[in-house]
């Protein structure tokens, strides 16, 4: 028997995130142009994610304690994990997460495994940049990319 997938919605400045997932864990958090109307949200996890996801957005947050559920490949996840482990308001290259796994030349790699993570904002792939210090890619466009950067920077600064 398949396990229930429940929704639910945060409405933040950058767009409405949808957030799935079961009483085991989060599958995934996304940026969404359209809502479902009719989800219940009635899993306690996925109210957790959205609540843990509020208090981000609000400044209160910096890291999150949800289960995750996010499926993947042993690699995906292992770079998935590394991302986990970048702090709130530091951004590293996908060289610099190569490294941290122990695959030195896995970078483009590693570019792929972020391009592919499906819970955004807390497997935070929006702190990866180019070597070369640019914003490269992000899913959900380079603006938002920009602002997710600026908030953490923001909240970082007003805690002194």
């Amino acid at each position: 028997m398949m396990e229930q997938l429940d929704k639910g919605y945060l409405f933040t400045d950058i767009g409405a995130l949808e957030v799935t997932g079961t009483e085991h864990g989060i599958v995934s958090v996304t940026f969404v142009e359209n809502v479902d109307t009719g989800a219940a949200c009635v899993t306690s996890v996925v109210q957790q994610c959205i609540a843990e996801l509020s208090q981000y957005f609000g400044g209160k947050r910096t890291t999150f304690s949800v289960l995750l559920s996010a499926g993947g490949t042993e690699f995906r996840r292992l770079v998935w994990q590394a991302l986990r482990e970048i702090p709130f308001g530091q951004t590293k290259s996908y060289r610099d997460v190569a490294m941290a796994i122990d695959r030195p030349k896995s970078a483009h790699a590693v570019g792929g495994a972020v391009g592919h993570n499906p819970v955004s904002i807390i497997v935070p792939c929006h702190r990866v940049i180019g070597s070369d210090g640019s914003l490269t890619g992000y899913a959900f466009g380079l603006d938002r990319k920009q602002w997710l950067l600026e908030h953490e920077r923001r909240v970082l600064a007003a805690r002194g």
